[in-house]
């Protein structure tokens, strides 16, 4: 049986991530997921990690996200993938790179470890990464924001420039796609990134 892909939407806030993974997944018939939170334990932790509660420590918030990843590969990705499903996640190790590394400023090469550990080396075979500029996203954003959506503009370029930085060292994986359009104009920029793959 051949293995399923593995396809991640990563970007910054209100980019439109969660849009285009159902998308993509309906058009696909792929399983649909997300980090944090695709699993119910995951669910739990993107609670302690975005809500109102007490506000972890720079490295105990990559170890949080670390812990759902894990979990979220073991019952999620790796299952479906072994069926010969697509998977198709809205954010994936590249966020951990992006906002604990670039915008919390932990080690790249710590986290590139941690990483590695809990995914149990299995990573994305695409990714799709949806640039939009931070004046467009506190638009899409409104008032009611999480913990991330409510960090100020410096750490917001910090990680956009990460995300960008990462699509340009690995540019067979990553597929930038321009997301400051419409949902519709959107889809089709992203249909036709991995139509190119």
């Amino acid at each position: 049986m051949k293995r399923g892909r593995y396809i991640a939407f990563e970007g910054w806030e209100a980019s439109g991530k969660s849009t285009q993974a159902k998308r993509l997944a309906k058009k696909l018939d792929a399983v649909l997921t997300r980090e944090p939170g695709g699993t119910e334990l995951g669910a739990a932790i993107r609670e302690m990690l975005l809500g109102d509660g007490p506000v972890p420590s720079a490295r105990s918030e990559a170890l949080l996200f670390a812990a759902d990843r894990a979990h979220h590969v073991d019952t999620i990705v790796e299952p479906a993938l072994v069926l010969g499903r697509d998977v198709v996640t809205d954010r994936s190790f590249g966020s951990t790179l992006a906002y604990q590394g670039y915008g919390r400023g932990q080690s790249l090469d710590d986290l590139h470890t941690l990483i590695e550990w809990a995914s149990g080396g299995l990573l994305p075979d695409i990714i799709i990464l949806l640039q939009v500029p931070v004046e467009i996203s506190n638009k899409r954003l409104g008032a009611t924001r999480d913990r991330m959506e409510r960090e100020d503009e410096g750490f917001a370029q910090r990680v956009i420039s990460g995300f960008q930085s990462l699509a340009e060292q690995d540019a067979n994986r990553w597929k930038t796609v321009d997301a400051s359009g419409s949902v519709e104009e959107i889809e089709l920029l992203v249909n036709k990134a991995l139509e190119e793959d």
